[in-house]
């Protein structure tokens, strides 16, 4: 029992466990498959008795060639190889275990699974424990002299075998389930098996390869796949913590292609460019893009601002009101008392304009139709059904203390997605200038975004939708006409700005060298 006092044996016992483990999977997922044929209540019993029919045949196969492999009285020569009865069953398992690996890496590589289907009806119990049987007379065959070439002792091999059997055993779903959730782990026990068989051929034509080589090669091949794991853990659990609306968002546009191209504001007199069958355009790229990132957006950019509100005032006189709704292309005004903080209700143009000519009242007009409010607070998603109960109308967004903050139309929400619709009396909110863009302070940043070909503007953690708001958080204040402000690769220069707002900007984006250099 000395050598039970030796490292060595009990690092090989270790290491011939996990690999007789492993060597096992497929055998137990075969078992598994065939006891699925069987009614429920005999699937448990049938893997019980194939597990342990396939213990018994590995222990006497391990009796069988252990002996066998003590024969060292050479048989005959080959060129300069002698070679024993020993050699030659280290020759043929070595080339066994060689064939078994490289066979199940490739079906593993070229991703294909083992048949599971079965017919509609129960099979008989007895059948299915035959097959089984069958199979462990195959399976067994490269546990057992992987266990002859790992270790040289036939206790040890039996501990092992038995060791083994007992965990699958004890564990044989959480087992099957582990090894469908982690194939790199089968893969790399299946690299062990092309390195034992390796070594095996060796031993057979006489070359012995000290094990404690073998040892140290499997045992950093392991820390490197548990640290492999908790990356890979660590990985999930932090993709875990993302919304699932943004990592939808993300896999999808990736599908899409990757990187997002640059958009071309102004493609009025371009050819259209051949684009490949199935492939997604530029213009359903921008409207993907606005459908999954509507939901992280915020009124602030999708709204028509304050002061681009056209709005009555009841106050005026009939031909001022009359004036102001024919030089106005909008349909639908708010009706207000003095200032747009005082909104008395919601008109159409055209009934109104009827209304005045019959001298109607302005105010009792007006309040026949109240306004639609809702706090800035509220996300986009959730405004769509505001705007579903307005039938066609607008709705207005107000901050905490009940200051109108601007409006919200259908046709908001439809540039949010599909990209801009000016009005008769509307500049677009991005145009191209040279080599740069002219853009409006009320843009809302995913449009420049996305016009740019950029990832990094927007900032989850910043509440900032425009980009005045842009500007003014990277100059910490309202800066004036002609500033030059720097957000590698973007150069921003302040074209048109007052002591209150900035109305215009123009965005120079530095081209990569690779670039320039094509």
């Amino acid at each position: 029992m000395e050598f039970l006092m030796d490292p060595s044996i009990w690092v090989g016992l270790l290491t011939l466990v996990v690999l007789e483990i492993v060597l096992g999977i497929d055998n137990l997922v075969f078992i598994a498959i065939l006891a699925d044929k069987l009614p429920p209540k005999q699937r448990d019993k049938a893997r019980l008795i194939g597990l342990s029919l396939a213990l018994f045949m590995r222990l006497g196969l391990l009796s069988v060639i252990s002996w066998m492999v003590t024969l060292t009285k050479p048989l005959f020569t080959v060129f300069d190889f002698t070679f024993s009865g020993r050699d030659l069953i280290m020759l043929v398992g070595g080339l066994f275990l060689l064939f078994k690996a490289t066979t199940e890496l490739h079906e593993r590589l070229e991703n294909r699974q083992h048949d599971d289907g079965h017919g509609k009806g129960y099979a008989s119990f007895w059948v299915v424990v035959l097959q089984i049987v069958v199979l462990d007379a195959v399976f067994s065959l490269d546990a057992v002299i992987t266990a002859v070439g790992m270790v040289n002792h036939l206790p040890v091999m039996m501990a092992a075998v038995v060791i083994a059997m007992a965990v699958m055993l004890l564990a044989s779903k959480p087992l099957t389930r582990f090894v469908n959730e982690h194939p790199t782990v089968v893969v790399l026990c299946l690299s062990f098996l092309l390195m034992i068989g390796l070594s095996l051929v060796a031993e057979g034509f006489g070359f012995h390869i000290p094990k404690g080589y073998l040892y140290a090669a499997i045992g950093f091949s392991i820390i490197i796949e548990l640290f492999n794991q908790i990356a890979r853990r660590n990985f999930i659990k932090q993709q875990s913590v993302q919304p699932l609306r943004a990592r939808t968002a993300d896999a999808i546009l990736r599908l899409m292609g990757g990187r997002r191209q640059t958009a071309q504001p102004e493609i009025a007199n371009t050819n259209p460019v051949p684009v490949p069958e199935g492939a997604f355009v530029e213009q359903e790229r921008y409207m993907i893009n606005g459908v999954l990132s509507l939901a992280s957006r915020s009124l602030r950019g999708i709204m028509t601002p304050r002061g681009e509100i056209s709005w009555v005032d009841a106050n005026l006189s009939v031909d001022e009101i009359r004036q102001q709704l024919l030089s106005s292309p909008h349909s639908l005004f708010p009706v207000c008392r003095g200032e747009l903080d005082e909104i008395i209700g919601v008109v159409r143009a055209k009934e109104m304009l009827v209304a005045l000519e019959e001298g109607a009242n302005v105010e009792s007009i007006a309040a026949a139709t109240p306004a639609i409010v809702v706090p800035e607070t509220l996300d986009p998603i959730n405004l769509l059904s505001v705007l579903r109960r307005a039938r066609g109308s607008f709705v207005i967004v107000t901050n905490e203390f009940g200051v109108v903050q601007g409006l919200v139309t259908p046709l908001d929400v439809l540039e949010a997605i599909a990209g801009e619709f000016p009005d008769e009396d509307e500049t677009p909110e991005i145009v191209a200038d040279n080599d740069g863009w002219l853009v409006k302070g009320t843009t809302d940043l995913h449009a420049l975004q996305h016009t740019l070909g950029l990832d990094n503007i927007i900032n989850d953690e910043e509440d900032i939708a425009t980009v005045a708001g842009l500007v003014i958080a990277i100059n910490g204040q309202i800066p004036r006409t002609g500033d030059v402000l720097e957000l590698p690769p973007l150069t921003i220069t302040i074209v048109e700005a007052n002591d209150y707002r900035i109305d215009m900007v123009r965005i120079v984006k530095e081209q990569p060298e690779h670039d320039e250099d094509e």
